[in-house]
């Protein structure tokens, strides 16, 4: 027993002990990652997110009906996009607009409400808007549909496919004007 305490003693001190500082996590505009991160990222075991650009087709089905967001480049080196979601009968949301990229936030500003902003994140693989957006937003939906806490898979990484796909009504959800 006392050995047994005795080892555990050591192992606490030597846990406590101050070893070979971390290196501190790199500034990547807004977000920072970490050491581990950094490193799957050098040797390519994991994408680079903010090298990645959010251009493409994120889509999902589900029992209500699909969720699809289409983004293409702007001529200002910024994006447009098309977002629909459905909740269920005559419960949906949609619009267009114009985005931008901030680190690992995606804000989309859709130009068909009155100062609807949503500051969506955005990860390489999925495009997850907040639990909680600004009630200007609710301009974009009708019945409850809410953006509330959708999120949109990535399907394709190119215009060409965001291009092609339709909203509900068979109009393109992202136009190339």
């Amino acid at each position: 027993m006392r050995q047994t305490s005795l080892a555990l003693l050591l192992l606490l001190a030597a846990c406590q002990r101050g070893g070979t500082p971390a290196p501190a996590p790199r500034e990547t505009g807004v977000q920072t990652s970490s050491g581990l991160e950094r490193a799957a990222i050098e040797t390519g075991v994991i994408a680079d997110t903010a090298r990645t650009p959010a251009i493409g087709l994120y889509q999902r089905s589900h029992e209500a009906g699909r969720d699809a967001l289409c983004v293409i480049p702007a001529k200002n080196g910024d994006y447009r996009f098309g977002l629909e979601a459905s909740f269920g009968e005559d419960q949906s949301c949609e619009g267009r607009g114009s985005a931008r990229r901030a680190g690992d936030k995606l804000i989309l500003s859709f130009s068909r409400s009155d100062h609807c902003i949503v500051v969506a994140q955005y990860d390489g693989d999925q495009i997850s808007l907040p639990g909680v957006v600004d009630m200007k937003c609710a301009e974009v939906c009708k019945g409850r549909g809410s953006l509330e806490g959708v999120s949109f898979p990535r399907l394709a990484s190119d215009a060409a496919s965001a291009l092609q796909v339709r909203d509900s009504a068979g109009d393109p959800l992202c136009n190339a004007s």
